[in-house]
């Protein structure tokens, strides 16, 4: 669990977000609603555990566009192309459980729990369940009143090293959080058209990546002959620990940025601290974890409590 000394360091990073965010926040209001959410989410794991992977993704996502709103969740229609439908969110997926989570939950505590807190819950919960960290994490987010698919301008796997650590910074994060949330990528999987160029004609050499390990080369086409998607942690997929930066280390990082983190002066180090210790890393990714649910989120009166998290009240 975070020790409230701990969290202490996050209000003087978000001190207007953390003025109306708060464990517990529904603890009055609907007592049930993480009890509803976590049992949810531990029933969809028991039947596919790459769930904690799909709401990692749902959560960066949409806290990186307009901040932790669930903005992300918008259907689109025609008129009004919404989140949902830009390009880098066409992975995203396990909006159906969101949706039954949002049922259950509105039988309960009618026009209560925004889908906002939904998703973040639902993600902390996946994670413990996949063996990562369980803590507690402020909720009473509300739900945006935007979505606009123009908005999404999230980077690809070849961003520079200097590039992804800038998008964490921008949003009040360091260098250790970015590299802690990118290590979410040890439960992750990548489209194989994400890496192909880096098994196959790297940079039009007619090579490999010669910084890609020889047989993840081989072991990642034999891969990608029979599957649209690979492992991002080779060595425990389903897993939440740090394998992945273990994996960095050896020259077996499969996405670009991933194994430039572990080569790059500005985070080889903090590479190296995850990789020798799981409990540090577990811990960082709980503070990191923290710091981007509070990403300018919508508290007190802004925003809405969404009736059905696809649609605008």
């Amino acid at each position: 669990m975070m020790k409230f000394s701990s969290l202490l360091v996050f209000f003087f990073v978000f001190p207007i977000a953390f003025a109306q965010l708060r464990v517990g926040f529904y603890s009055r209001s609907c007592p049930q609603a993480e009890t509803i959410v976590r049992n949810l989410v531990r029933q969809r794991f028991g039947v596919d555990p790459t769930v904690t992977a799909a709401l990692l993704r749902m959560h960066f996502h949409d806290c990186f566009v307009r901040g932790c709103d669930a903005s992300l969740l918008i259907d689109s229609t025609a008129a009004r192309p919404s989140e949902k439908s830009a390009g880098p969110n066409g992975s995203v997926r396990e909006f159906d459980l969101i949706d039954r989570i949002k049922a259950q939950l509105e039988a309960a505590c009618p026009s209560t729990v925004s889908c906002a807190d939904i998703v973040t819950l639902a993600t902390r919960d996946s994670v413990a369940l996949a063996g990562g960290p369980s803590y507690s994490i402020p909720t009473g987010r509300r739900d945006g009143l935007v979505s606009k698919s123009a908005d999404v301008a999230l980077p690809g796997p070849t961003i520079s090293v200097a590039g992804a650590v800038s998008l964490f910074t921008n949003k009040g994060m360091n260098v250790f959080d970015a590299v802690a949330l990118l290590g979410a990528h040890t439960v992750g999987q990548g489209n194989c058209g994400l890496f192909n160029d880096r098994i196959t004609n790297f940079q039009g050499t007619g090579r490999p990546d010669p910084s890609m390990d020889p047989a993840l080369v081989s072991s990642l086409r034999n891969t990608c002959r029979n599957s649209a998607s690979a492992a991002l942690d080779q060595s425990s997929p389903l897993r939440f620990d740090n394998q992945f930066f273990k994996q960095l280390r050896k020259r077996r990082g499969v996405l670009q940025v991933d194994q430039r983190l572990a080569t790059d002066r500005q985070t080889r180090g903090v590479v190296a601290r995850y990789a020798n210790n799981n409990a540090f890393f577990k811990r960082q990714f709980i503070r990191a974890m923290i710091k981007m649910g509070a990403v300018d989120v919508l508290t007190g009166r802004a925003g809405e409590i969404r009736r059905n998290c696809r649609r605008f009240n």
